[in-house]
């Protein structure tokens, strides 16, 4: 029996199983709920509660069954066991629900990415919004904006306090749409480059090729922000962008590939800003910028709505099951 990671299943078919694994069963199969006792044996309190009986050094320590046997748990009758048992079960159905529909609506994202922006070599996209026509311009991103460096000559002392606040790199990294809220304190220092509404931010570094070069565009408008300083700015010029439109362009398809070749490195992997400024982009005119910014606005926070939800089902769940055992 493993005890580790709650080692514990309930089978609901009959057949064989690895010696691996201890199989055991009530004496009377009728006055005890097995689902109830599911969600028993996977509370981390009575996992945490079997460290006492057992042995090796591995993470995953075992445990007898004879030593299993002797450990005691309190328990409500049939009835009660039902109902805790049916509790629990539609809460897990419904979590799954909510799982399934972020994955579903995370594809559809996936796909309208490939087909509402244009794919290699291709000078406009798959599929276009009605009566909208024109041809996209194509233009290198340094010729339509400058760059600009994140935080430097900073010391571990600086931050952490302070009433200025810094874009955080898991902020630029995470989200298309930088979170106001993902900042951290810093002292004001006018040496720094703040940064203004419809900012784009990059990463500069990251473990695999893939995860270079991610971006996320700033809609705040307070003063006394900086990027972190693992991260470049890019600041667009004029009025030629619809900030969404931009923020889901830099995460297609076809950008996402063109940033993985220009990743350089072995065992962490950097790009360059210079070579980012000269990578192609497409752009509409700002109507249709507009609409196709607008969808992916939309999806993004109806992902956000069914994510919300799961997680204070999950939340749920673990109130539950604090609360219902004993």
């Amino acid at each position: 029996m493993r005890s580790f990671q709650g080692g514990f299943e309930t089978s609901y078919l009959t057949g064989i199983t690895s010696p691996a694994y201890t199989i055991f069963n009530f004496i009377d199969n009728q006055s005890q709920n097995h689902m109830f006792w599911q969600y028993l044996f996977k509370r981390k309190n009575f996992i945490n509660s079997l460290k006492k009986v057992t042995f090796g050094i591995r993470d995953g320590k075992a445990i007898s069954f004879s030593q299993f046997g002797d450990v005691k748990v309190e328990y409500p009758d049939f009835d009660e066991q039902k109902h805790i048992a049916i509790t629990l079960n539609k809460i897990d159905d419904t979590i799954q629900l909510h799982e399934r529909k972020c994955e579903e609506l995370a594809l559809i994202k996936k796909a309208l990415l490939q087909k509402l922006f244009p794919k290699k070599d291709e000078i406009k996209p798959e599929v276009r919004y009605k009566n909208f026509s024109d041809a996209w311009e194509q233009r290198k991103l340094g010729e339509v904006g400058k760059t600009f460096t994140g935080l430097s000559g900073k010391t571990k002392e600086d931050f952490g306090h302070g009433d200025a606040y810094f874009v955080t790199y898991m902020n630029v990294y995470s989200n298309p749409i930088s979170d106001l809220n993902m900042v951290e304190n810093v002292e004001i220092d006018t040496k720094q480059q703040e940064v203004k509404k419809g900012d784009v931010f990059f990463t500069t570094s990251s473990e695999t090729p893939e995860e270079v070069g991610m971006s996320s565009v700033w809609l705040g408008e307070e003063p006394h922000i900086y990027l972190n300083s693992f991260c470049f700015g890019f600041r667009p010029t004029g009025n030629m962008f619809n900030p969404y439109y931009l923020a889901y362009l830099l995460r297609s398809n076809n950008i996402r590939n063109k940033m993985m070749i220009l990743a350089q490195g072995i065992s962490r992997y950097n790009i360059s800003k210079n070579k980012v400024m000269k990578l192609d982009i497409t752009i509409p005119n700002i109507r249709e910028q507009q609409k196709i910014g607008e969808f992916f606005k939309q999806l993004d926070s109806l992902i956000a709505l069914h994510q919300r939800k799961l997680e204070r089902l999950k939340q749920l769940k673990k109130f539950l099951l604090q609360n219902m055992f004993i």
